[in-house]
This record gives structure tokens, C-alpha cells and sequence, in this order.
């Protein structure tokens, strides 16, 4: 079941769903928009291996936008800090973004519960786009959990994307074992 605008505010009051910063024009019917943050991010090596610590460059998106490239996988980061203590969030593109054929996440548009921290971005595009920070980019939408949860995902020891940041992070799937 997904929470409704009145849902949301409601868990907001309660503590069990963070964002900051938050404006209450950014609520939808049943999602609240968040925006590019200031940052974006490439990998260094043009072939990637799922074994090995791949490391990427950081980079401030100029006043006047920054053009992304088909081909290139960008990382980017959420303005909004979330927490989310009670529900499942999901990440989704506006359809704004889907039409200037930018996609927002390759996989990864699911957050735990005890998911607290702004969200990398997996961006790619169709075709040369020009973004800005503070951009809409994206809508997180909040799902109700059936039954009790064990570990939240900030408690857990093996939980790889813990650390508060203001950049995106690169893929940590090196610290699995396989």
C-alpha cells in the first residue's frame, strides 16, 4: 500500500519519515519530488570490474549546467537527506526527467527501512541533456511494511551505504563475498 500526501505528513509528524530540507510544495497526491543535488561523479576506468574497489572523480555541476553524455554513467546524489524509520521508500524519475530521456537509477530505486542518507543516482541518458543542480529529478514515494522488522538497515554491521554524504558513492559490491 502506498502512503497518501496526508500519509506522509503524517509519518513526517511522527518522526518515522525525515527529509531535509523539506518544502511542502514538493508533496504530491501520494510522493514528494526531490532534486539533483550540487555534486556529480564518474568512474575513473572506462571497464569496471565487480571485484575490484572501483574509484570515480567527483564534480560540482556549474551554475550554467553540465551536459550528460549517452554512454557514460554518471553518479549523482539527492539534495534531501531521507530517513526512513517505519516504511519501505522507492525512488522513482518524474516523468518530466523519462521525457528529456534521463533515467535516475539503473537498479537500485528500492531504500530499506532504517534507510537514512541523501540517494546516490544511476544517471544515464538518451541522448546530450543539459542538467542543474537543484533540478527535479526524481520522487520518493513511501510503502507500508507487512509485519515486524528485525534489523533496520542503519543498524545493520554489514550495511555498505551507512556513511552520511553529500556526494555519490560509488558501488561498494567489492565488499561481497564471491
Amino acid at each position: 500500500m502506498i502512503l497518501s500526501d496526508k500519509r506522509i505528513l503524517e509519518e513526517i509528524e511522527k518522526g518515522t519519515i525525515v527529509i531535509a530540507p523539506y518544502d511542502r510544495k514538493y508533496l504530491g497526491t501520494n510522493s514528494y519530488d526531490v532534486h539533483l543535488g550540487k555534486y556529480l561523479a564518474t568512474y575513473k576506468d572506462r571497464i569496471l570490474d565487480a571485484r575490484a574497489h572501483n574509484q570515480i572523480e567527483h564534480f560540482e555541476i556549474p551554475e550554467e549546467g553540465y551536459v550528460l553524455q549517452p554512454g557514460t554513467l554518471y553518479l549523482g546524489v539527492t539534495l534531501e537527506y531521507t530517513e526512513t524509520h517505519a516504511h519501505v521508500p522507492f525512488l522513482e524519475g518524474k516523468s518530466s526527467t523519462g521525457r528529456l530521456g534521463i533515467d535516475i537509477h539503473a537498479t537500485a530505486g528500492k531504500g530499506d527501512v532504517g534507510f537514512c542518507n541523501t540517494w546516490t543516482l544511476e544517471i544515464s541518458c538518451a541522448q546530450p541533456v543539459r542538467v542543474y543542480a537543484g533540478m527535479p529529478i526524481g520522487q520518493l514515494i513511501y510503502f507500508m511494511v507487512e509485519g515486524e522488522v528485525e534489523t533496520l538497515y542503519n543498524k545493520k554491521g554489514n550495511a555498505k551505504y551507512n556513511g552520511r554524504t553529500i556526494k555519490p558513492v560509488e558501488s561498494m559490491m567489492w565488499k561481497n563475498q564471491f
